[in-house]
């Protein structure tokens, strides 16, 4: 019987979180079943760092991006025996049932639990959008718009002075941000990990840029580019290609922020979900969005993958950047 579940953020944090928080609780409330949260993610688990949650300690924070109940990275939960003293604390806490909000190691984490024989739901929170198993996960919408706002502002400067700007954004491993936000911002060309792209590609794309009579020129940079903005902006300086050039580095900016209404309609959505799967007596699954359903998927093929972007965006955003 499912008297008392725990919820817990953990990685990376992303806009959205708090929403899924606030649903999870007044959900399972509403079903009598107590909430505890814990703090600091999986870190805070294996300290035994837990606080009860009632209906009014999740008022007031379905705007607020972050996560209320603090995140953190724990590369210790790799390790079998740390994860057995997080079996150990919620067990003598009375939990009978854990929720976690994170990416692709927090939901490894939840998987992990989920093998020891402990009830675990996971819900993606991930802003580079790189969890298998879900069209969206919680925070991307939320961290494209604010990409796509600070390309738009940085777009005025750059016609009036007509400069060639290298804009870098989050996207370590995965390159769907940089791909999108570059698409939507009508960026002439864009530079990510999946696609290889060559120092003299983008001196002739600039250049022609420059000779067609264009005002300005964005390159939309993921971090984990092989190229790096500074190495392509000092390359074309050398190369002279008719625009001066800028780097601006975006860095942890699309991370914050108020989520937007699909962050939060997502979101919520999402917390009621996991709570109901978890009250039906499911677990190592994660909740995810197919079309405009709300699905369960197994852990097991969530951790197995991971999702892609859709490379043919590239080739759509050469043609519209003529």
């Amino acid at each position: 019987m499912m008297r008392r579940i725990a919820i817990l953020s953990s990685g990376g944090d992303a806009p959205g979180i708090n929403p899924c928080i606030r649903a999870a609780v007044r959900t399972a409330l509403d079903m009598g079943v107590e909430v505890i949260g814990i703090q600091e993610g999986f870190d805070g688990l294996v300290r035994g760092e837990m606080i009860p949650l009632k209906a009014r300690d999740v008022g007031g924070i379905l705007q607020r991006g972050g996560t209320f109940l603090r995140t953190a990275r724990c590369p210790e939960f790799l390790e079998v025996k740390t994860q057995r003293k997080a079996l150990r604390e919620l067990n003598e806490s009375d939990i009978d049932g854990l929720i976690v909000i994170g990416g692709d190691g927090s939901l490894r984490g939840a998987h992990a639990l989920a093998i020891l024989g402990f009830p675990v739901v996971g819900a993606p929170a991930s802003i580079d959008n790189d969890i298998w198993g879900t069209d969206m996960s919680i925070g991307v919408d939320t961290a494209i718009n604010t990409i796509m706002h600070a390309i738009d502002k940085l777009r005025d400067t750059a016609s009036s002075h007509e400069r060639a700007f290298l804009i870098e954004t989050m996207g370590r491993n995965c390159g769907y941000l940089a791909l999108n936000a570059g698409v939507v911002c009508g960026a002439e060309m864009i530079l990510i990990p999946e696609k290889e792209v060559s120092m003299e590609e983008i001196v002739q794309m600039v250049a022609g840029a420059y000779d067609r009579g264009k005002s300005h020129c964005i390159i939309v940079v993921a971090e984990g580019s092989s190229l790096k903005v500074h190495d392509v902006a000092e390359y074309l300086r050398i190369n002279e290609v008719g625009f001066e050039t800028r780097v601006t580095i975006l860095g942890h900016i699309p991370r914050g922020g108020s989520p937007s209404a699909f962050d939060r309609m997502l979101a919520t959505r999402m917390g009621v979900k996991a709570v109901e799967v978890l009250k039906a007596g499911e677990t190592d699954l994660m909740i995810g969005l197919s079309g405009r359903d709300i699905i369960t998927v197994p852990l097991i093929d969530v951790v197995k993958q991971s999702r892609k972007p859709n490379l043919e965006l590239l080739d759509m955003a050469r043609t519209l950047a003529k």
